[in-house]
């Protein structure tokens, strides 16, 4: 299925995917951290953060109410692991929520850009991920 005229190639299998990537900390320095770091390690294309919102939710038997706020990433496919596996070595928290929703339908450009900037070593073969970085 093609989901945007003239986008990139997507995950290694060739089917075009991006994703949104949901987590919350518990300050707004956490979050800007947090959001900084994957768009610097290119696992993510950017993040957006919200807050601060209420959270209620039942943890060790007890039902806790906190005030967190949201990062929203903007990533592929192909880098989603790569994403976790970042929120889950930065995140101070000791079960981040880390929720990945499919995109389905966006910009050919946006997306196109998404996957040019969420991009991996492998990705970009010999050039570094530096060089590849838009100033």
């Amino acid at each position: 299925m093609e989901m945007a005229a003239g986008a990139g190639s997507g995950t290694a299998a060739g089917t075009r995917a991006w994703l949104t990537v949901l987590t919350t900390t518990d300050d707004p320095g956490k979050a800007e951290t947090l959001a900084r770091g994957a768009v610097e390690a290119r696992v993510a294309a950017c993040a957006q953060i919200t807050g601060p919102v209420t959270s209620v939710y039942r943890w060790k038997g007890a039902v806790e109410t906190a005030s967190e706020w949201q990062v929203l990433f903007k990533t592929t496919g192909a880098r989603y692991d790569a994403l976790e596996a970042y929120l889950l070595a930065a995140h101070d928290y000791d079960t981040p929520e880390i929720i990945a929703t499919p995109v389905v339908r966006g910009s050919a450009d946006y997306l196109r850009w998404v996957e040019e900037e969420a991009v991996g070593e492998e990705t970009v073969g010999e050039e570094s991920v530096e060089e590849g970085t838009a100033e």
